[in-house]
């Protein structure tokens, strides 16, 4: 069994404590993103919590959004920040898809996590009645960077759909230009899916994911360029050894425009002698996809089983 290792951790400046939870949390580096400081890692990677009325952002309230201090993805607006005096910045909701929910380590509370890289934010809790939502995200500052609304990036949407979402997703994560990718489901008859309900192949969704970018650094065909050339467009019953209707392969487009360039790819890529299967269909709404599904190899430390950039175009 592995031993969980308890380290009381205290800083000078901004007073962080909290718990250092061993290798499995250290694996976590920072590297990949951007370099943080010990009393920002004690938080973000350790999971620690900055004192209370100590941070940046507790009686912050201007417009704009907070994002990731770890890989600048967009978690919260402020819009959604209230004041709860309870010590720590305080948000009843959360941008869609960007805020993973976990059990605790302690097993009572509910941790809060950047779906895009992993990092440590705070708590959620329920049933306060401070808000109409009754809900309150209690985030420590140290986890934030706050985007004023005239600096803030105005991203877009891509969804594309490839075989298991864990590899589609970790490759765009690390594409120039995007701000994050979620795994979920899209395309299919039922409303808020499971993974049990979209594995048993009668909802008709595939397992997709979610792109935010920003298009002042990459464009949508780079994008699907991209998507085309992480995976094999050729398969006809899945990707690699999944097999199943779930797995198919398919851009899902949000405009006419969107639509010309998927079709326009397929067309140059058969061109090249290509087979491509790749279906092209409409957006619908995008379900995202359990906790434990995001992330999922940059949890694992390990490579995708069955998608690998190969140069096509």
């Amino acid at each position: 069994m592995r031993k969980l290792v308890a380290t009381i951790i205290l800083f000078a400046g901004p007073l962080v404590f909290g718990l250092a939870w061993g290798e499995q949390e250290m694996r976590m580096s920072s590297g990949e993103y951007r370099k943080l400081t010990p009393e920002e890692q004690a938080v973000i990677v350790c999971k620690g919590t900055e004192l209370p009325f100590t941070g940046e952002y507790y009686e912050h309230f201007d417009k704009g959004t907070y994002h990731c201090k770890r890989c600048d993805a967009a978690l919260y607006r402020s819009s959604d920040k209230f004041a709860s005096s309870c010590g720590w910045p305080s948000f009843d909701d959360e941008i869609e898809g960007a805020v993973r929910h976990e059990t605790d380590a302690d097993g009572m509370r509910t941790e809060i996590l950047c779906v895009n890289c992993g990092a440590h934010l705070g708590h959620v809790f329920e049933g306060e009645m401070l808000t109409d939502k009754n809900l309150r995200h209690c985030v420590n500052s140290i986890s934030l960077v706050f985007v004023p609304d005239e600096k803030a990036v105005a991203t877009a949407l891509a969804h594309f759909a490839g075989g298991c979402f864990w590899g589609v997703e970790h490759l765009f994560e690390g594409k120039e230009g995007v701000v994050s990718a979620v795994s979920g489901y899209m395309g299919g008859s039922k409303e808020d899916p499971t993974y049990e309900d979209v594995l048993s192949g009668t909802t008709g969704h595939l397992e997709a994911v979610e792109v935010a970018y920003d298009p002042e650094r990459v464009t949508y065909e780079e994008l699907a360029r991209y998507f085309f050339e992480i995976h094999d467009p050729t398969q006809v019953n899945g990707q690699g050894p999944d097999v199943g209707e779930q797995y198919l392969s398919a851009v899902f487009y949000r405009s006419d425009e969107e639509k010309e360039t998927a079709e326009r790819l397929i067309g140059v890529l058969r061109d090249k002698g290509y087979d491509v299967v790749t279906r092209v269909l409409p957006a619908e709404e995008f379900w995202t996809a359990e906790g434990y599904h995001q992330d999922y190899y940059a949890r694992e430390g390990r490579q995708p089983y069955c998608h690998v950039y190969m140069k096509m175009f």
